[in-house]
């Protein structure tokens, strides 16, 4: 059978996105490792499921499955693709949506300029539902990676996120630590991982190695951990923008127990078909 799909970028960050409301199909793991494959398939970061909920206090179901099959809890630029694609498809007229998904509701604002507001709900910073091994919640934690001490905050946005401040992202080892911290036995579910340059207040850069995705040109939830630290640690202020190799973010974040607010664009960049 014939799949409808729809290529999207959030910042780079790029999806392939089904609708499996008025299609239906059984996406297993190894289609999204067939179809990430970016020189024998379609090429993506993640492939993002849209279905019907399964509670009636929201308006949809959303999936998320990275390139090497893994299927993920939360995707920020995700988000505000899955936003302008229901809306693209007339599965909704709605322009405020509540969304499930494997971590939880949130709730996505697609506004008149073609920005997407996304409320990702306040973030996790207890260890256990990181989920991270320390004894205590703390600011920063102290870990040995290779003989070697790093110093990182930890941080779930739904997903796992350890943010390490660095002086500058272009020279960051981002290809030799990302690896390293996303699989060490700290993070028992591997661990996306933020290599963040405060720039001064509200202005910041960050590079992100994704979880069974490697590095990415933006990550949306990595920005809100990235903005939860720095702010945290006093290092800077809501609102923050933070620049990512794919273009800009709008974080805001009052502070423990709020939820975090993402604003950036979506970008429909083609529509085709693939055999299942």
């Amino acid at each position: 059978m014939l799949l409808r799909f729809t290529k999207m970028h959030g910042l780079g960050n790029d999806f392939m996105v089904i609708d499996l409301v008025s299609q239906h199909a059984h996406i297993q793991p190894k289609h999204a490792r067939q179809w990430g494959d970016r020189h024998t398939g379609i090429g993506f970061d993640q492939l993002l499921i849209v279905e019907p909920p399964s509670n009636p206090d929201v308006d949809f179901r959303y999936r998320i499955f990275n390139s090497d099959g893994s299927e993920v809890e939360q995707c920020g630029n995700g988000a505000r693709c899955f936003a302008r694609f229901v809306l693209d498809k007339r599965l909704t007229l709605k322009r405020r949506i509540r969304v499930e998904t494997k971590s939880g509701i949130i709730e996505l604002q697609v506004r008149s300029d073609g920005q997407v507001r996304v409320d990702m709900g306040p973030p996790r910073l207890e260890p256990v539902d990181i989920p991270f091994q320390a004894e205590a919640q703390a600011l920063s934690y102290p870990l040995q990676v290779d003989g070697r001490q790093v110093e990182l905050a930890a941080v779930s946005m739904g997903n796992p996120h350890a943010v390490l401040r660095v002086d500058n992202v272009d020279s960051a080892p981002v290809h030799d630590l990302g690896p390293r911290i996303e699989h060490h036995p700290r993070f028992p579910q591997r661990v996306n991982v933020g290599f963040l340059q405060v720039v001064d207040r509200q202005h910041a850069r960050l590079r992100v190695w994704e979880r069974g995705a490697g590095e990415t040109q933006a990550c949306g939830t990595g920005a809100c951990a990235a903005a939860v630290a720095a702010i945290g640690q006093g290092w800077m202020d809501s609102p923050v923008q933070i620049d990512l190799p794919g273009g800009r973010l709008s974080i805001e974040w009052a502070g423990p127990g709020q939820p975090v607010m993402m604003t950036g664009p979506a970008v429909r960049v083609y529509e085709g078909q693939v055999r299942l």
